[in-house]
């Protein structure tokens, strides 16, 4: 029997965790701070006491600070009911960060638009004549 390495169990158990981080933050969590934030990606390490929890905000890159404090006054919770919800030996300590990826991507759109804005509709491909002139 062979066993698939590229989706081992702590990648299983790290992807659990997102979707119930996910909707615990959505559902249960009533801080203002917070708000709409989205888990992007969690990584557990291998004996699974810690995880860090990537989340993106569609607060600004400004209120971020905000967010932070907001989930990491709520990470005994989070924590807390995480244990009811997944079964694993250890529920990990949460450890939030702030994801940038969304933020970098949605920059470097803005920036190819205004690139192909300024140079007009005009094909980047020089005109040659037919034979190759």
């Amino acid at each position: 029997m062979t066993v698939n390495k590229s989706f081992s169990r702590k990648d299983r158990v790290a992807e659990q965790i997102r979707r119930e981080l996910a909707e615990l933050i959505r559902a249960e969590l009533k801080d203002p701070r917070v708000g709409m934030i989205s888990i992007t990606e969690v990584e557990v390490t291998a004996d699974y006491a810690h995880a860090k929890v990537f989340f993106s905000t569609l607060a600004g890159s400004e209120h971020v600070p905000e967010v932070m404090a907001g989930l990491q006054k709520a990470s005994g919770f989070l924590r807390r009911e995480l244990g009811k919800h997944i079964s694993i030996h250890m529920t990990p300590q949460l450890h939030f960060v702030f994801d940038q990826s969304l933020e970098r991507g949605a920059d470097l759109s803005k920036l190819i638009q205004e690139a192909v804005a300024i140079s007009g509709t005009s094909d980047p491909t020089p005109e040659t004549d037919l034979d190759g002139r």
